[in-house]
């Protein structure tokens, strides 16, 4: 068993093809996190900023994609912003830092290229999106963010926090999905009929429903679609490092 922490690389599984090896690929995520009208909005705030800003949104289980049921938009487009304005930002070496240094300068570029070309086809500016000669990049929340952006395509791997505003159910369980990556997701609301119907019609390996702390050594990390495949943590895990030997005896 090989497990591999990698940008999606098909070399990886080409070669490992010729002598049927077995992968455990994790290549990377697009998170949707969802807010419905009837969500508790000062838990989704929470669980939002969990979700997007830890270790400055470089992980890849990180929400990728806010989308926010339009009867709560504004609200919680302003709750969520006067959040994300209280992080603290500076060296990571300090104990009251939250919002540290990207990894490299290109992240930062990257970073900035996905929020100007938001801004360039109609998205807003709701807080952040300052750019300087360090590695920092300000948190950011952006609004009036729509699916025809890159920052929808693309995993953002930084403080930035796209919010997409929808209608109905079955418009943001489509926006949701329309991603070849299948890692995390998260989302808020209420009634228990939806919330099932929710998280069985998200197709990503892992849902949240109403909290944004997902990750845990007694439950299987993993994804489906082109966030590869395979399975860490729990017995699921271990099954992966596993093989299944058929022994049949007979006329003993």
């Amino acid at each position: 068993m090989i497990i591999l922490v990698v940008k999606p690389s098909y070399k990886i599984n080409d070669k490992s093809a010729h002598t049927v090896k077995k992968l455990s690929l994790e290549l990377g995520g697009n998170a949707p996190f969802i807010v419905f009208d009837d969500a508790d909005i000062d838990l989704a705030v929470e669980g939002a900023l969990l979700a997007k800003y830890r270790n400055t949104g470089q992980t890849c289980v990180c929400a990728n994609r806010f989308f926010v049921q339009e009867g709560i938009y504004d609200q919680f487009v302003k709750q969520f912003s006067q959040a994300v304005e209280n992080l603290i930002v500076g060296n990571g070496l300090e104990a009251t830092t939250v919002i540290g240094p990207l990894i490299n300068r290109k992240a930062v570029e990257d970073v900035n290229s996905l929020v100007e070309d938001a801004v360039k086809n109609g998205a807003s500016i709701a807080l952040g999106g300052s750019l300087d000669h360090s590695n920092l990049y300000r948190p950011t929340v952006l609004a009036n963010v729509t699916s025809k952006m890159k920052i929808h395509s693309e995993e953002i791997f930084g403080p930035v926090a796209p919010i997409f505003k929808f209608k109905t159910e079955e418009d943001v369980v489509a926006l949701a999905n329309d991603t070849s990556y299948g890692l995390a997701s998260c989302f808020y609301g209420k009634g228990y009929a939806k919330l099932w119907r929710v998280a069985e019609a998200l197709e990503f390996g892992m849902v949240g429903i109403n909290t944004a702390a997902i990750s845990t050594t007694v439950a299987p990390f993993g994804e489906i679609k082109e966030s590869s495949f395979g399975r860490e943590g729990s017995k699921y895990g271990m099954d992966d490092f596993m093989e299944i030997k058929y022994m049949c005896w007979g006329n003993i």
